[in-house]
């Protein structure tokens, strides 16, 4: 039972700070959209899709709510757009970087309680696994939008029409798992 809490604490952190970052980059560059839709929030009750979180917590895999963005609020709408979707990805590595120092950092603090260290760990994990799935090039993954401008526009037609299929492929077709996996455990094993 306090695993299973510890475990929504933590998606709920790691959701949270992605989403909180869409929404700050776009605000930043001129973008009022997320925060008139009150979504400029560190509040996780802001950024929670119902049924999203509900796989979060039956299947370990789940989504948030979508930061709504008007890219013409910006000076450059490619380069904003591309900007505001670098962020979210950017702020998890970032999160899971801080996390892992503090564990360096104050060992004999995080250490004294397992489940402590174990909420620690999985933070940095999910974080991780938040970014490296984000950058994946598919709609309507942030990835899509980041590489969108050296997209050609015949590939993109398809990615538009096939995107959440492809999706479903990735996350089915056992040598892209595996690959996803490698990168998160290298990068994991890397900054712990």
């Amino acid at each position: 039972m306090i695993e299973t809490i510890l475990f929504i604490i933590v998606i709920l952190f790691a959701i949270t700070i992605h989403e909180f970052s869409h929404a700050a980059a776009a605000e930043m560059l001129g973008d009022p959209t997320p925060r008139l839709a009150g979504r400029l929030s560190l509040n996780p009750i802001k950024h929670i899709d119902p049924i999203g979180f509900i796989m979060f917590l039956l299947v370990r895999f789940g989504w948030a709510k979508p930061v709504p963005i008007n890219p013409y609020n910006f000076r450059d709408p490619v380069k904003g757009e591309m900007v505001v979707s670098f962020a979210g990805p950017a702020s998890n590595i970032l999160a899971a970087w801080l996390t892992a120092s503090l564990i360096k950092l104050f060992p004999v603090i995080v250490l004294s309680s397992g489940y402590v260290h174990r909420a620690l760990s999985d933070f940095i994990w999910i974080n991780l696994a938040l970014a490296i799935f984000n950058l994946i090039p598919v709609p309507p993954l942030d990835g899509s939008h980041i590489l969108e401008p050296f997209i050609p526009n015949p590939w993109k037609r398809i990615f538009e029409q096939y995107g959440f299929f492809i999706l479903i492929f990735i996350l089915i077709f056992p040598p892209t798992v595996y690959a996803l996996l490698y990168v998160i455990s290298f990068l994991f094993r890397l900054i712990t």
